[in-house]
């Protein structure tokens, strides 16, 4: 690595508080998006969405496991893949050790995939994660929620993935993140998805990463710009 600007701590010093000053402006600006997130409506899931997980088979409900709030993650892994998605591998690397402080706030977290439960299970024991990894093969939740596009999904549903800035998606998965919500009658509500680089946000390896000089300069310029990734067994 060659430097290109090299001054003196002084002069660093002054640039350094204008970066500040901008980063703060970003800061409140993502605050105020927090709030108009926490406005957005609900919407009622009328579907009776069944899971297979490790404890057995599952409803939606289910999954809150006892709290209001649910946060699922749509890990790529497809009925008929071989292998799951090395980029959402890149991503549940980062979930060890959410859960029990998300738990403390009221909201219970879980990955979910459309391949078979036990295609699922021996690649988290080899990977070490620990949180919840349930298969939602055989229902229509992949396909609602804008991340299914294999064979079986419905008619009725357009082709296109993160609300329509995407036609026709080039694999029949694709990731997210939908979170929903319970009242105190016990229904369930859809209250927020994200898709695409939105997700950027949820990786610490990618907040860290922009914080050095070459931040992602390394990632291939042309191409899938997440190539260099590998199971992080196999680097």
């Amino acid at each position: 690595m060659t430097p290109e600007n090299v001054v003196g701590r002084e002069e660093w010093l002054v640039a350094r508080k204008a970066l500040l000053a901008r980063e703060k402006k970003l800061t409140k600006e993502k605050d105020d998006l927090t709030r108009a997130r926490q406005a957005l409506p609900w919407v009622k899931v009328d579907k009776d969405y069944r899971f297979n997980t490790a404890t057995g088979p599952k409803g939606l409900s289910d999954l809150f496991a006892g709290r209001s709030q649910l946060i699922t993650y749509h890990f790529m892994f497809g009925p008929n893949w071989k292998n799951p998605c090395k980029s959402c591998s890149f991503w549940a690397d980062t979930f060890n050790g959410l859960s029990p402080h998300l738990a403390a706030q009221d909201i219970s977290f879980v990955a979910v995939s459309s391949a078979p439960l036990d295609r699922l299970l021996p690649f988290k024991a080899r990977m070490g994660w620990g949180f919840e990894w349930v298969s939602s093969h055989g229902s229509d939740f992949n396909f609602d929620y804008d991340v299914g596009f294999g064979p079986g999904r419905p008619d009725d549903l357009p082709n296109s993935y993160n609300f329509g800035t995407m036609e026709n998606p080039p694999i029949d998965e694709m990731h997210g993140t939908s979170v929903f919500a319970k009242d105190d009658a016990g229904t369930v509500y859809h209250t927020y998805s994200v898709y695409g680089r939105g997700l950027d946000a949820t990786n610490a390896t990618y907040a860290y990463m922009d914080l050095t000089p070459n931040a992602r300069d390394g990632e291939p310029s042309s191409g899938n710009p997440m190539g260099w990734l590998r199971y992080h067994d196999d680097y």
